[in-house]
């Protein structure tokens, strides 16, 4: 009976037009997605003169490395930040990571008693905030963390949001049963947390991981506000110092004239932002290839069968 039921069931598809029209709309979608930073990395590649007389175009008359080469003669600085920046990107994801996991599998069980207390405890620090001032003497002063990596590292080490996201993954991902079986066998929380509950979320792991590995890169302010020793600064820091040099020495002609470069003893202003955004940008467009991977993979892993 119950094959003949299985049998009656039509599995509807669309037809082969609506085949292509959909997937002519997905690859335009697409297109639209990688083209900008395709042209951005044409620009980068641009001649300086030519962006000057004949603007922005997809293949400019003449290429040129002329911004990438003005980054080059800054290349142990830029050398020194990237290795910060992906110290405190690694480093600060896992902690991060590590921190939101827990935090969020306290507050997901029933068997927690106080879990609606620290669940509003996290959900206050969303809607409000002490500030600026009281977050930099409690850095400084209190904890003398500043000219410290774990200055650009701490302000981030758990996120409200994140744990909220986690909470709903524990909750609707793994039954309470489950939990209980792992308990009449022996298995204390922390063994249930890492081998049962963990692989059960990896969608979710994944998902705050790249929000977390995003934010630690992009992070500028915090070595704004602590850090002052050229050692200790992040890449994206660096690059708006830079950027802000260019524009500086552009906007005053006495100061850029003085300034030698590969486009003809001017500095390639164009080129070198259009380069700065490359170099900000595609080392973490490279992991989107490698989480979209664990994203598929999490969504097979741990289902429960009956």
């Amino acid at each position: 009976m119950r094959k003949k039921k299985i049998e009656n069931v039509k599995v509807h598809s669309f037809d082969k037009k609506t085949n292509v029209i959909f997937s002519i709309l997905l690859g335009i979608f697409a297109l639209s997605c990688i083209l900008p930073f395709v042209f951005v990395i044409v620009i980068s590649l641009t001649d300086e003169t030519v962006l000057a007389f004949n603007g922005y175009s997809l293949w400019p008359e003449k290429w040129s490395l002329s911004g990438y080469e003005y980054l080059f003669q800054l290349k142990d600085k830029i050398f020194q930040a990237l290795f910060i920046t992906f110290f405190i990107t690694i480093v600060g994801t896992s902690l991060n990571v590590l921190f939101t996991t827990l935090y969020a599998y306290a507050i997901s069980r029933n068997s927690f008693k106080y879990r609606r207390f620290f669940t509003m405890m996290a959900l206050a620090t969303m809607l409000f905030s002490a500030g600026v001032i009281p977050v930099y003497i409690v850095m400084t002063s209190f904890l003398n963390l500043k000219d410290t990596v774990a200055a650009l590292i701490l302000p981030m080490l758990l996120s409200p949001f994140n744990i909220m996201v986690m909470r709903s993954f524990f909750k609707k991902t793994i039954p309470e049963s489950i939990l209980e079986s792992a308990r009449v066998d022996g298995a204390s929380e922390l063994r249930i947390f890492f081998q049962i509950c963990l692989p059960l979320t990896l969608p979710g792991i994944a998902t705050i991981s790249l929000f977390t590995a995003l934010a630690f890169w992009n992070d500028w302010y915090n070595a704004l506000l602590y850090i002052q020793s050229d050692n200790l600064v992040p890449l994206q820091y660096l690059l708006m110092k830079i950027q802000s040099n260019i524009e500086y020495m552009a906007a005053n002609a006495a100061a850029g004239a003085q300034v030698s470069s590969a486009a003809g003893g001017t500095i390639p202003r164009e080129a070198t932002r259009m380069a700065i955004v490359v170099i900000s940008t595609l080392p973490i467009a490279c992991l989107y290839p490698f989480f979209q991977r664990y994203f598929v993979k999490g969504l097979t892993i741990g289902g429960v069968k009956e």
